[in-house]
Parts: C-alpha cells; sequence; structure tokens
C-alpha cells in the first residue's frame, strides 16, 4: 500500500533570496563542474552552495563540504531566504520542454508529496536499475549533516483513466505559485494544493498504486539507509520514515526517455578485433559510413525497430553498428536473465560485450573504474577522439513500457539504463525534516 502524505515545504522568499532562476538547479548528479562555478556565482543563495560544494584543500571533519552545507542551510532559514508553508500541502508540477533534437513541446505533469520510505522487498516501491556505491555515501553525509531534502525522488505509478491529474487539474488551472524556466528551455512551473477534502482524495487514491522509481534511484537507498540508521540508533524519527516525491503517471504523453551512452576507458588489453570477434556470435557488424552523431543515431533508430542494436566506436574510422542476429543464441548465453530483460540493448551490451567480451566485472561497473555515463553522443564520440577513451557504445533509449515490466516483476536493469527527460529542478519545494510544526 502506498502512503503519501502533504507536507509544509520550504521554498525560496523572492523578496529575500532573489529571483528563482538565479536559486534552483538541476540534480546533484547532472552538475557539470562548469554548472557549479555558474551556479556558485549566481547568487549566495543558489542551491548548489548546499547539494554540489566546493572541497578546498584544508577541509577536516570539523570543517568541510558537508558542514559548510549545513551552515548555509541554517543561516537561510534564519534569513527567512528560505520560508515555511503555512499548512501542509500537495504540489502539482508541470514541466514544458522540448525533446532534444526536435521543435515541438511537451508537457509533463506530477505532483509532490512526501512518500513513506519502504523497503524494495515490501513489493510497493519498486527500483529498475542498480546503483553506485559513490553517490549514496555521499549523499547520506549532506542528509546526516542537513536533516534535510533538497530534490525529489521522481516516481512513475499507473492510472489509465486519469483519475489523479483530474483531482489536481482545478488547482493547477490558477496562476502557478512558483515558475522558471531553466538552463534547457524547460518551463518548470508549481501550484500548492492545501485544500483538505482535495488532498485526502489524492492520498486515497493513490493507497492501492504500485510505484516504480524512475530517477532518484541513489537518493532513495540514501533516504532508507538514514531511516535505518536512525532506527538502529533507537530513535524513533516519523519524519525520517518519507521522502519527498514528484508522482509521474505512467500513461501521460509527457514522458520521455533519452538513452545514456557508455564510455570504456583504462580496459586492460583493450582489443577492437578481438571485441569484434567476441561479439560475432550474437550480433551482425556492419560498419559505418558516417560517425557523425546524427547519422549513428538515425542508424540506430532504424536497425532497432526490428532488432536490438548497438553502435560500437573506437576512433580512426572504427565504426560499426552492432545488430543482434536473428538465430543469435541468448538464452544459453545468459541463463540468469529473464527474455524480458534479454530483449533489452542495454542488457545486451553489458552481459554480452562488457562482461562477456571485454572482461569488465560487474563491481568494476559498479564503482565506475573503467566506465562513464554520456547523455550525448557526440561527447561520448570526441572522448575516444581526444584519446581520453578507448572505446563507446551509443544506444537507443528503454522503452518506458520495459522499464515498468521488469521493476514490477523484480529484474533490474544495469546502471544508468535510463535517462527520463526532463530531469527535476533541485529546490523548488525542501522537506526539512526538523520543521517545527513537524510535517
Amino acid at each position: 500500500m502506498a502512503e503519501i502524505l502533504p507536507f509544509r515545504a520550504l521554498h525560496y522568499h523572492p523578496e529575500i533570496a532573489g529571483d528563482l532562476g538565479r536559486l534552483v538547479t538541476q540534480p546533484y548528479d547532472k552538475i557539470t563542474p562548469e554548472m557549479q562555478a555558474r551556479y556558485l556565482a549566481a547568487s549566495p543563495y543558489n542551491l548548489a552552495h548546499i547539494i554540489r560544494g566546493v572541497e578546498e584543500p584544508g577541509d577536516t571533519l570539523q570543517s568541510d563540504v558537508y558542514t559548510r552545507a549545513a551552515g548555509y542551510f541554517d543561516a537561510w532559514i534564519r534569513e527567512r531566504a528560505l520560508t515555511s508553508e503555512a499548512e501542509p500541502a500537495i504540489y502539482p508540477y508541470d514541466q514544458e520542454y522540448s525533446v532534444p533534437g526536435s521543435r515541438g513541446r511537451k508537457i509533463r505533469r506530477g505532483f509532490i508529496a512526501l512518500c513513506r520510505l519502504e523497503d524494495y522487498a515490501a513489493g510497493v516501491v519498486h527500483r529498475h536499475e542498480e546503483t553506485h556505491t559513490g553517490p549514496k555515501a555521499d549523499r547520506l553525509e549532506l542528509l546526516k549533516h542537513t536533516r534535510a531534502h533538497f530534490g525529489q525522488i521522481f516516481v512513475l505509478y499507473s492510472d489509465p483513466a486519469g483519475e489523479i491529474e483530474r483531482l489536481l487539474a482545478p488547482h493547477s488551472a490558477r496562476p502557478a505559485q512558483q515558475q522558471v524556466e531553466d538552463e534547457y528551455a524547460t518551463r518548470h512551473s508549481v501550484w500548492r494544493v492545501t485544500d483538505a477534502a482535495a488532498i485526502q482524495r489524492v492520498v486515497e487514491a493513490m493507497r492501492p498504486k504500485k510505484l516504480v522509481i524512475a530517477d532518484g534511484h541513489h537518493r532513495y537507498e540514501t533516504a532508507l539507509a538514514y531511516r535505518d540508521l536512525l532506527r538502529a540508533q533507537g530513535g524513533e524519527d516519523p519524519r525520517a520514515e518519507y521522502v519527498m516525491t514528484t508522482f509521474v503517471r505512467l500513461e501521460t504523453e509527457g514522458l520521455t526517455i533519452l538513452p545514456t551512452h557508455r564510455v570504456l576507458h583504462d580496459v586492460a588489453g583493450f582489443d577492437w578485433e578481438r571485441l569484434l570477434a567476441a561479439a560475432q556470435p550474437f550480433f551482425e557488424a556492419a560498419p559505418t559510413a558516417s560517425v557523425s552523431p546524427a547519422s549513428l543515431a538515425a542508424g540506430l533508430a532504424q536497425s532497432g525497430r526490428e532488432r536490438p542494436t548497438l553502435a560500437a566506436y573506437a576512433g580512426r574510422g572504427r565504426s560499426v553498428l552492432l545488430r543482434l542476429r536473428a538465430d543469435a543464441n541468448v538464452a544459453d548465453a545468459l541463463p540468469d536473465i529473464a527474455p524480458s530483460l534479454a530483449r533489452l540493448d542495454v542488457v545486451l551490451l553489458h552481459r554480452l560485450l562488457i562482461e562477456g567480451a571485454l572482461g569488465v566485472s560487474r563491481e568494476s561497473v559498479r564503482d565506475l573504474t573503467c566506465l562513464r555515463y554520456e547523455r550525448e553522443a557526440a561527447d561520448a564520440l570526441a572522448q575516444v577522439d581526444r584519446g581520453e577513451a578507448q572505446a563507446c557504445f551509443l544506444l537507443n533509449a528503454t522503452p518506458v513500457s520495459d522499464v515498468w515490466e521488469n521493476a514490477l516483476a523484480g529484474r533490474v536493469l544495469p546502471q544508468k539504463s535510463t535517462d527520463f527527460y526532463p530531469k527535476l529542478l533541485s529546490g523548488l519545494t525542501v522537506y526539512w525534516l526538523d520543521h517545527p510544526a513537524g510535517i
């Protein structure tokens, strides 16, 4: 049973903190060093000071990026740069955006509320991909020091009839309480619903729902770890039993998933010809006429409509489309993989090529010792051309139906199998565990 709650969010006070566009950020794991510098320079109240602060040479356990984050957070509350809602609310949240490379506009509708933390084994909240160890340790330290959630977990729920969106529609017909356009030309609009009867209808409608994490696995598992830490210490903290979440309907036309490409580096004994030979029993290799991102994407899309297809590039004209053979015996090669996973490009890449052909262990993938992830195909190709990587693999996007089906069945995809676009902005609402009025 899914349990959601309204809460008293902290939000930026425009008269004290200034323009919202100079304050909110992309999620912490999407902030590049260049973005970090830009955010930090934009305003002394920009959220990057908390969620992506700068490490300093003299840092100690008593003074480091996490203690500074807590100091900023405390100061902003005292100065009322961050101010609280007077009463608990849920927050309809719309994102109007263009898919990269297209001109049309789409709208993804959701709402922000608290979600009760559930172990995956409980069968209420389901993950769809593996996680890395480093980000969870980092986010746990930030949570321990600030006792606050600054970004939302992105969760999917199924509602074919659109009942919950209809319940919230009258409230989001009014002017938004917060509206901002980010650096990717996505317009984010947030409303506030405090009507107790309306909130209760949404809470009840969500109870029977299964929830699948679309984005934010590391932060969800961090919140679980913090909850368990407090339980182990014997401290009852009901507020730590919840995490701030944006809920989005699975059936909405506003859902977009982009592929996340793989960049290989420092793989011992890497050899292009040996890779192709090892791939040959499973894939047909067709050299590409062009290595431009647009040409490779077009080839991937066309071939991928028939069979799973990858693009592999190792520089100096070495570029092929790898299409799964019609007679490939994947079932025997991957006996531990369910058929619903074995048909996915990203699973075939990891199990047959990265692990099988190249001998890269899952631990190395998990710890990011020889693999990087890139949204932009051009960036992945450029790293190979500059000699910063040995090869890259380009992918088609994973269909959302496969994400949903496998997650509910407990079948987990490799790390970064999906890139739900656009990202949820951090800083629109903040869930403060030490709010004096409680949840």
